[in-house]
C-alpha cells in the first residue's frame, strides 16, 4: 500500500469526536410503499395497496447524517415547524444520539416534507412513481434570525467545522452568514458550503462543493464536455466566491479539485460507472470533505476522501450514508 493511502486510512481513524455543526434546510422524507395489481376503473390510475411509510432526513438531514455514521458529532442548527412534522425530525435526531438543542421552532411555518410513493409487485423492487412536495421559505423573521445568530456563535467554542447545506429553503440568512463568518475565520474553523441556487451569496467560505450543473448555473454557462471551459469555470468561481477552494463533481466523469495558487486537480471516479443512484451524494461528499479538514487534511486528501465516499453512496439506492469501515474498504480495493 503507497504512503498516499495510508495517510487517507489515518485521516479515517481520526473522524471519531469530530464536531461539526450543520446549519441547513432540515427536510423530512416520507416514504410510502404499496402494491399495484390492477387499474381505477375511475380513471386510468394504478391502485396502490398501501403496505408502509417509513421516515428519513433529508436536505442537511442527509449530512448530518453522514456525519454521525462516520463517528462524528454533528450539532444541526435549523428552522423546522410546529407540528407532527418537527416531531418525527427531532424523533430521529434523537434516535441517533444527535443533539436538537440549536433547532428552531417556528409556530407559522409548515415543516418541508417530500413524499415519494414507491410501487411495484409484492415480490419486485419498489419504484418510485410519484414525489409531492410541501414546502414553505423559512420567513424573514427578527426572532429567527436572532436565534440563528446566537445558535451560531455559541457554537464556536465546541465545534471543529461549519458545514452549510442551502436547499433554498431560507434556513441560511445571507445577513447572518455576513455577521459570523469572521468569526469562524478568526479561530481558524473550517466553513464548507453545498449551496443549490446561491453559490456566489456566501463569499469567503474556505470551501464550496457545487456539481456542474450548480456551475454552470451560477455563472450563466454551459460546460458540457468542454474541459478548458470547465477549467476557466472553475478558476473563475474561485475568485468570484473568494474561496480557499473549489471541487466541482461530475458524477460518472469524477471531480475537479480548484485552489488558489495551484493547478487544478483532476480526480477520476473511483470504481464502476454503472451508478445505482446519485441521490444525496453531493451531502455525502461535502460531509467527508469537511470532516478531513477537521482533521489536518490538505484539500488534495479531502478530496480524494469525499471521491472515494462518493464511489460508496452512489452504489446504494436512496439517500444513504457510509461506515468508516465501508470507506477505509474503498481506500484499499
Amino acid at each position: 500500500m503507497n504512503k498516499q493511502k495510508k495517510n487517507l486510512l489515518h485521516l479515517v481513524d481520526t473522524f471519531g469526536g469530530k464536531k461539526v455543526a450543520v446549519w441547513g434546510d432540515i427536510i423530512l422524507d416520507e416514504y410510502i410503499f404499496g402494491t399495484t395489481r390492477r387499474i381505477s376503473r375511475e380513471a386510468p390510475v394504478l391502485i396502490l395497496t398501501y403496505r408502509k411509510s417509513e421516515y428519513s432526513l433529508g436536505g442537511a438531514g442527509n449530512s448530518i447524517l453522514n456525519l454521525k455514521a462516520l463517528g462524528a458529532e454533528p450539532l444541526p442548527i435549523g428552522v423546522v415547524g410546529a407540528d407532527e412534522n418537527r416531531k418525527k425530525i427531532l424523533a430521529i435526531l434523537k434516535q441517533k444520539n444527535i443533539s436538537t438543542e440549536c433547532m428552531i421552532t417556528d409556530k407559522k411555518l409548515q415543516t418541508p416534507i417530500k413524499t415519494r410513493i414507491l410501487a411495484g409487485e409484492e415480490s419486485t423492487r419498489k419504484q418510485q412513481i410519484l414525489r409531492i412536495d410541501r414546502e414553505e421559505k423559512i420567513p424573514e423573521s427578527g426572532e429567527i434570525k436572532q436565534k440563528l445568530h446566537k445558535s451560531l456563535s455559541s457554537s464556536l467554542n465546541t465545534i471543529h467545522a461549519l458545514l452549510i447545506s442551502d436547499y433554498n429553503y431560507g434556513t441560511i440568512k445571507e445577513d447572518i452568514f455576513k455577521r459570523v463568518l469572521p468569526l469562524y475565520k478568526k479561530r481558524n474553523i473550517p466553513v464548507t458550503l453545498d449551496s443549490r441556487f446561491r453559490l456566489l451569496n456566501f463569499k469567503g467560505v474556505t470551501v464550496s462543493t457545487p456539481n456542474e450543473p450548480e456551475v454552470e448555473g451560477a455563472l450563466h454557462i454551459q460546460i458540457d464536455d468542454d474541459n478548458k471551459l470547465l477549467r476557466r469555470a472553475g478558476r473563475e468561481l474561485l475568485n468570484k466566491a473568494k474561496a480557499e477552494a473549489i471541487l466541482i463533481t461530475r458524477g460518472s466523469k469524477g471531480m475537479v479539485l480548484f485552489e488558489k495558487g495551484k493547478p487544478s486537480s483532476s480526480i477520476p471516479i473511483h470504481g464502476t460507472t454503472d451508478i445505482v443512484d446519485v441521490t444525496g451524494a453531493g451531502d455525502t461528499v461535502i460531509s467527508v470533505f469537511t470532516l478531513a479538514l477537521t482533521c489536518g487534511a490538505t484539500f488534495k486528501e479531502a478530496s480524494r476522501l469525499a471521491n472515494y465516499a462518493g464511489s460508496v453512496v452512489v452504489m446504494k439506492k436512496g439517500t444513504a450514508t457510509l461506515s468508516p469501515k465501508e470507506l477505509k474498504l474503498a481506500i484499499v480495493s
